[in-house]
């Protein structure tokens, strides 16, 4: 076997060594069998010669201002789409990805916004690329050379004025824009844009700015990802969806009721019509709140006055089978894509995620009559609908309102009170007879006590 190595000179050095086959089989026999090495047929041995060629050998040499790198095999089998793009490739690293070649059309028709825009042709604008097309390289862990030079910088180019367009009409605010028109797909390209192996060097993005806009920078670079990834983007409503931090149980203890809405009729009622009624009353004094005497003495709950002494969450009855998950897939999916500005369906699902967390939630609600459960297992439901608004992007909330009256509700320093008493001492009916008996024996106690001390007096 022969192996050509690159020496300091440039001169091919060449180490040899010999590799013989054939032979081993007899030498064991004669060995084993009693014959010797000289009564043994001499074999023939075949010696073969490989050569490999070690000048074609390049490792990659690690550059200083690399920092752009594929993600280590050990970090991507812990959670692979985690650094996989989703919907738009951005680099080299992704750009062959079947899965993602719908978005090139899109990047096809911002380039050709951006030199509208600028007044710069292709070639004007190819030429900054082409300029310093090793140096960007050298901004990645890998090579690449599997791409020649006109197709990286035509990936560096188109991928580089997507992002600077993108970045230009979220500022501009257009709302007719394919992308940020849907919160959806915004959210999804915004998660792309921050991948590790999604990225471009950014200090061409920016000279690539300059250059398309004669070296002045109406808007300041910087501003641009800074107003397109703040969560707090200035184009949002005020009705942001803000979460409802308690579940079912939790609202259940801190005094809120629950009513289910049955109607034959469906035209009457919508199962989007979620209502919190809660009397005047116990807006200004929550300390009227009887919901700790209804849990222990359910029988009072049919006087007409029960109803204005505790808060109550109104909700449609939700009939879950085997059915729901695919209707509600579908309409959500239909809402995402063709009434972004309109997914009602999509607030609701996440509202129900909210109040339900665990099974007890669930159990709670079908005790109420809320959810008619007929998958059977209260854990299946729970899974069902925690597991419904995973990839939804919920943006405005329908239900914006509802969600700030609720955590208000529970925020209420009475109202915590309440949950520990009613936990406590007024769980149900033998719970809350011996409270109110120890209640009467303390009472009596203390009258005895005070009773010399009266008379005396």
């Amino acid at each position: 076997m022969k192996v050509i190595e690159e020496g300091s000179g440039g001169e091919a050095e060449v180490v040899a060594w010999s590799w013989c086959i054939g032979g081993i089989g007899g030498v064991g026999r004669g060995s084993f069998g009693g014959h010797g090495l000289a009564g043994s047929k001499k074999k023939r041995l075949e010696c073969e010669e490989l050569v490999i060629d070690m000048t074609q050998i390049h490792e990659p040499a690690m550059r200083p201002e690399c920092c752009i790198y594929r993600v280590p095999n050990k970090l991507r089998q812990v959670n692979k789409e985690a650094y996989t793009p989703k919907l738009v490739s951005i680099g080299p690293f992704h750009h062959d990805l079947e899965e993602l070649k719908g978005m090139e059309k899109q990047k096809l028709k911002y380039f050709k916004a951006f030199y509208k825009r600028t007044g710069k042709n292709q070639k004007d604008l190819a030429s900054i690329i082409e300029k310093k097309e090793e140096k960007i390289r050298h901004y990645y862990s890998e090579t690449f050379e599997q791409l020649n030079r006109k197709k990286f910088v035509e990936i560096i180019l188109l991928d580089a004025i997507f992002i600077i367009e993108l970045f230009l009409r979220n500022f501009e605010r257009k709302e007719n824009d394919y992308i940020l028109s849907n919160a959806w797909l915004e959210s999804y390209i915004k998660q792309d844009l921050i991948l590790l192996e999604n990225q471009l060097p950014f200090k061409f993005l920016r000279k690539l700015y300059r250059f398309a806009f004669n070296g002045e920078e109406v808007t300041p670079f910087l501003e641009l990802p800074r107003m397109f990834f703040s969560p707090t983007n200035p184009k949002l409503d005020s009705k942001l969806a803000k979460p409802l931090r308690y579940t079912a149980t939790k609202l259940y203890a801190m005094g809120l009721e629950f009513e289910a809405l049955v109607e034959p009729d469906f035209s009457k009622i919508s199962l989007l019509d979620i209502d919190f009624a809660k009397d005047k009353c116990l807006e200004r004094y929550p300390c009227f709140n009887l919901s700790w005497l209804f849990s222990c003495l359910p029988c009072l709950k049919s006087l007409r006055c029960s109803k204005s002494a505790q808060c109550i969450l109104k909700v449609p009855q939700l009939v879950i089978n085997d059915q729901t998950e695919a209707l509600f897939r579908n309409i959500m999916a239909l809402k995402q894509c063709h009434y972004p500005s309109n997914k009602y369906i999509c607030n609701y699902v996440v509202l129900l995620d909210y109040l339900i967390t665990t099974k007890e939630d669930v159990c709670l609600l079908v005790e109420k009559n809320v959810i008619i459960n007929r998958r059977g297992s209260s854990k299946a439901v729970t899974t069902l609908i925690n597991t419904l608004c995973h990839q939804i992007v919920e943006g405005e909330s329908h239900y914006h309102d509802l969600h700030q009256q609720l955590n208000e509700h529970c925020d209420n320093l009475w109202n915590r009170l309440l949950a520990t008493l009613t936990s406590v001492y007024f769980r149900d009916f033998w719970r809350g007879t011996a409270t109110f008996v120890g209640f009467f024996v303390l009472a009596i106690t203390f009258e005895n006590f005070l009773k010399p001390f009266v008379m005396k007096i």
